[in-house]
């Protein structure tokens, strides 16, 4: 069985009152560890990490699943014990196991209950804390007008940081310097609310029960356009057609979406491109081309 950290262990057992039986491990990302184990007759998930950036990445998770959970739309595993890192002891979260059989989520329901959980809304773009889309801090000052906060709280920061990471050439920082001054022409004169997101709602992070409800894990949650979610969706396949039917048949989008759809997944192709190189590279450049 792998040995968990013994802070770790002693948090769990003190907040569930029993002990840790088995621990299986999963992997992780970004620095977070990621194992299930066995407390008595249950299973869980259980992500932490000592300190910096994967800390912080582990207690933004548990916010947003607790921020997604309290609206009672679209199912998400539950906290059952979360903490912050300390100069003593880790960030953790130890959520709810979803046992699955394999099969893929209902999408009618999918649909259906993304737009409900859109449904729910701010007075302003943005959250009251900030978090991390993929390993990346994800800013979320709120904002009152969405392509000022589209400009300034996701572009920008992206742009900037390929800068640092030398993955700007001189032509592709031009085409999106053009691209972030003409916002206005494409997203402009156009309803819109801010709505609550998943933020990071690719075919992984959609996973089923056993009955093919659908959960959600990993988000990268913000009060956004609803325009956003649903173009990230299509970036890398995995939904299918009867998701989008239900979906607009819940709440249909507004005239005009697929040609505002590329230029909303460049915030996540400039993300890829930080974060794995310059094989995103191609595609950002033809975003840019074509919004510039």
């Amino acid at each position: 069985m792998m040995t968990l950290p013994v802070t770790v262990v002693n948090l769990i057992t003190a907040a569930l009152d029993r002990p840790i039986t088995r621990v299986e491990p999963l992997g992780g990302s970004f620095g977070a560890q990621l194992v299930r184990v066995t407390i008595g007759d249950q299973r869980f998930a259980l992500k932490w990490a000592a300190g910096g950036k994967p800390a912080a990445m582990v207690a933004a998770e548990a916010r947003g699943l607790r921020v997604l959970a309290a609206t009672n739309t679209i199912r998400v595993p539950a906290v059952v014990f979360a903490c912050e890192a300390t100069n003593t002891q880790p960030a953790i979260v130890l959520s709810e196991w979803i046992e699955s059989d394999g099969h893929a989520p209902d999408p009618v329901r999918l649909g259906e209950q993304l737009a409900a959980l859109h449904r729910c809304t701010a007075p302003a773009y943005g959250l009251d804390h900030d978090n991390f889309i993929g390993g990346t801090p994800q800013h979320n000052g709120w904002m009152q007008d969405w392509i000022a906060f589209f400009r300034e709280r996701r572009l920008w920061p992206q742009i900037e940081l390929a800068e640092r990471q030398r993955l700007l050439p001189p032509h592709r920082r031009q085409a999106l310097e053009r691209v972030v001054s003409r916002l206005e022409r494409w997203l402009g004169g156009v309803p819109r609310c801010p709505s609550l997101i998943h933020g990071d709602l690719w075919g992984g992070n959609v996973i089923a029960d056993t009955r093919g409800t659908p959960v959600l894990i990993d988000p990268a949650i913000s009060y956004s356009d609803r325009e956003a979610e649903l173009a990230f969706t299509e970036l890398f396949g995995g939904f299918s057609s009867r998701f989008y039917a239900a979906y607009q048949a819940a709440w249909p989008l507004e005239p005009g979406y697929t040609e505002r759809r590329d230029l909303y997944n460049l915030y996540h192709l400039l993300n890829h491109l930080n974060l794995f190189g310059e094989g995103y590279g191609a595609q950002v450049d033809a975003i840019a081309r074509r919004y510039g």
